[in-house]
């Protein structure tokens, strides 16, 4: 026996990976589209065979819809995951949780209230590179791991946004807030935390808008570029860089090195996981790819969402994991 999911905003990523996932779940016997832009939710529900809900309180008031994707614009998700709670829906939220560690602490407060499940969107750690890459680390085959390096980059929003145009609210500081720090960055940040085990505590970063202008012209308000340096809880020293500006292949690559060798994530595109020990000899893993703008393949996250609910387990990127990954864009976005 199946249920409904509700999907709040149906921008690019709901029409690439929130929707088309859902429809493949075998659980999910149906998908109800809720946009401002009620043409938006209407194409949506066409493409995908579902339908529509003229309101957020007619979404959320629904009996049928037992769990809610929250992938409204970075200002909106405080409001939308806070209601969808309340109402006693199950959320899976994109990232950044919110704009404000403040109200994403509010947000953990009413998951606690309610007792649903609350998921965020942290999708890099469901791939199988990365969670080989895990097992490694956390068996210590390489010994303990010393530093790292990790940067995602790719041409910018506006490329892959819906309306592929400069007017982007990923250009806008009233709705996206972190720029490419919340997009891209806290992807990576979290990567890193949930791959170490292990949480970024201190940060020097420089962040710009070095290229990209909105649609009147005028550099953007928020960071198109990241440049950081990074040290952990447990004395893990780390680079990172995070970009709008890779006019050319997205680059999606994490090294970790280790004392008894290095490995190098997403660098080979059929080898997603190089091991290169320090006798010499080199492991390649031939995984699957990663997903990119380009390249759309199943996350994971929304089969591992409803999985959650069905079997009644906690969230597998839980609030306060999130909340962690936000405390370190707010820290970068800090440095002048």
């Amino acid at each position: 026996m199946g249920f409904h999911v509700g999907i709040i905003g149906c921008g690019s990523i709901t029409r690439f990976r929130h929707a088309p996932e859902y429809k493949a779940n075998p659980h999910v016997e149906g998908i109800v589209f809720f946009d401002r832009n009620v043409r938006r939710a209407e194409r949506l529900a066409r493409e995908f065979g579902g339908r529509v809900a003229i309101t957020l309180e007619d979404l959320l008031n629904d009996p049928s819809v037992v769990a809610i994707s929250d992938c409204s614009s970075n200002d909106a998700h405080h409001i939308n995951t806070t209601k969808a709670l309340q109402k006693g829906k199950h959320v899976l939220c994109e990232k950044p949780l919110a704009i404000s560690v403040k109200h994403a602490e509010e947000m953990a407060e009413v998951e606690q209230k309610s007792g649903k499940i609350l998921m965020v969107d942290h999708n890099q750690r469901f791939t199988k590179a990365h969670q080989k890459a895990k097992e490694i680390i956390k068996k210590k085959e390489l010994g303990e791991v010393l530093t790292f390096k990790t940067t995602f980059g790719h041409e910018g929003p506006e490329s892959w946004g819906t309306t592929k145009s400069n007017a982007t609210w990923f250009f806008k500081k009233e709705r996206s807030h972190s720029g490419v720090a919340g997009d891209l960055g806290i992807h990576k940040i979290d990567l890193i935390h949930w791959l170490l085990e292990d949480e970024i505590v201190d940060v020097h970063a420089f962040h710009g808008a070095l290229d990209k202008v909105n649609e009147h012209g005028n550099p953007i308000e928020v960071p198109d570029n990241v440049v950081c340096a990074f040290r952990t809880k447990k004395g893990c020293l780390g680079t990172a860089s995070f970009s709008w500006t890779y006019y050319g292949a997205e680059d999606n690559t994490t090294t970790i090195y280790c004392q008894k060798g290095i490995l190098k994530l997403y660098h080979h595109p059929d080898s997603q996981l190089i091991v290169e020990m320090n006798d010499g000899s080199v492991i390649k893993y031939e995984l699957e790819q990663i997903q990119t703008n380009d390249n759309q393949t199943s996350t994971g996250v929304i089969d591992a969402f409803i999985d959650c609910i069905i079997d009644g387990k906690p969230s597998l990127v839980t609030s306060a994991e999130a909340i962690a990954s936000l405390r370190v864009v707010e820290k970068i976005l800090a440095h002048r």
